[in-house]
């Protein structure tokens, strides 16, 4: 088994047992009220209206940009992002898996065809362009081969190597539910600081992802979230 292997394969393990009490819980994607830990782990890829969104994005473009990148560094970047991930998440405002002062309120007038033609939408625009990351830097070994001695795994495993999520591997070793993993590349640090402290600190764990961040979280360091979180910004 190659090095990649084992690594993607050691991400769906973690999901899977940080699952074994969360997913006790009923809960599905699809679910129409708010509900326990969504498990995500075998859900399949999502598709809507990139045409359709487009129309209905509007609102979003305020805080997200008009091309889907972010016009403050504490929002997301959007654009070029997984469908199946912005489907998630804002059923997860939706349906209370997930609150934010803003984003509640917005998702929660949002039809499931909505969420689905959103997220098509901002999935087919362009990603930010590239950065110029220092190869060299903490950020870059935690992301690309972890640090072992803390116990800290390599974000690789699972948002791949450039970024832009992970990729099919060819093995016969289980494929982990590669669509509802996001893209990390060129956001904001202060976006990925922010998220990285709500999963350490339990606030951001509506779903079997969040449930396994909330583990590698735990293991980074400030230093080591500012390192990521530069990394990813240049990315």
């Amino acid at each position: 088994m190659t090095y990649r292997t084992s690594l993607l394969l050691a991400c769906l393990l973690m999901s899977t047992a940080a699952l074994d009490v969360a997913a006790q819980q009923p809960a599905t994607a699809t679910s129409a009220a708010p509900v326990g830990v969504l498990d995500l782990r075998r859900m399949q890829p999502v598709s809507g209206d990139a045409h359709a969104g487009a129309a209905k994005a509007a609102v979003c473009a305020a805080c997200h940009g008009p091309q889907g990148v972010a016009i403050a560094p504490n929002f997301p970047n959007l654009a070029g992002q997984s469908a199946t991930y912005l489907y998630v998440q804002l059923k997860e405002f939706h349906d209370g898996q997930r609150n934010d002062p803003v984003m509640t309120g917005q998702a929660a007038a949002l039809s499931d065809a909505d969420m689905r033609d959103l997220a098509s939408y901002y999935a087919a625009l362009a990603p930010k362009p590239a950065g110029q990351a220092d190869a060299n830097s903490r950020g870059a070994q935690l992301y690309l081969a972890g640090d072992p001695a803390q116990g800290i795994p390599p974000c690789q495993g699972c948002h791949g190597p450039a970024g832009l999520g992970p990729q099919p591997h060819p093995s016969s070793a289980p494929q982990p539910p590669w669509a509802t993993f996001p893209h990390l590349r060129g956001q904001s640090g202060l976006y990925v600081t922010k998220q990285l402290g709500d999963f350490k600190s339990g606030a951001r764990g509506g779903s079997s992802n969040a449930k396994v961040m909330h583990g590698i979280a735990a293991t980074l360091g400030d230093d080591d979230v500012q390192a990521l979180s530069t990394y990813l910004n240049t990315l």
